[in-house]
């Protein structure tokens, strides 16, 4: 394995590891200041302090935590990809989606990342929807 693809497979571990602790400013760090985020059936954002605005957001209406992370790096390390499982509880109403009740989910979960220079870039995430909205019982 090539030492750019090592550290590349490291960020991914860090970035996801930070994310589980609840560190956010750590998480920030990690990102490059024009780092891309491209929500989920969403638009792009660009941004470190667009992306701490999405994450305050976050925190405030789900609680969560990734499970079953794998990642993959590309050989020069400028790429990378995770599949996981995000379990969570839907704390708080989110704009535009069902009451929240405190529901529990667990969803798979792709992300795609383009790195530079040791950080995040680009973040690109996608799930089922569908699939969370059935299971926080938006579909009775």
């Amino acid at each position: 394995m090539i030492d750019s693809q090592k550290a590349a497979l490291a960020l991914l571990h860090d970035y996801y590891a930070v994310f589980n602790s609840g560190d956010r400013e750590s998480m920030l760090a990690l990102l490059t200041e024009d780092v891309v985020h491209e929500i989920n059936q969403g638009g792009a954002e660009t941004g470190r302090e667009a992306f701490r605005a999405f994450l305050l957001r976050m925190n405030a209406c789900y609680a969560e935590q990734v499970e079953e992370l794998v990642v993959l790096a590309s050989a020069d390390g400028s790429r990378g990809a995770a599949e996981f499982y995000i379990s969570g509880c839907y704390l708080k109403t989110d704009e535009g989606l069902p009451p929240a009740t405190g529901q529990k989910y667990r969803l798979r979960v792709g992300a795609f990342f383009d790195l530079c220079s040791g950080k995040v870039a680009r973040v690109t995430n996608y799930y089922n929807l569908q699939d969370w909205l059935r299971q926080v019982g938006a579909f009775s």
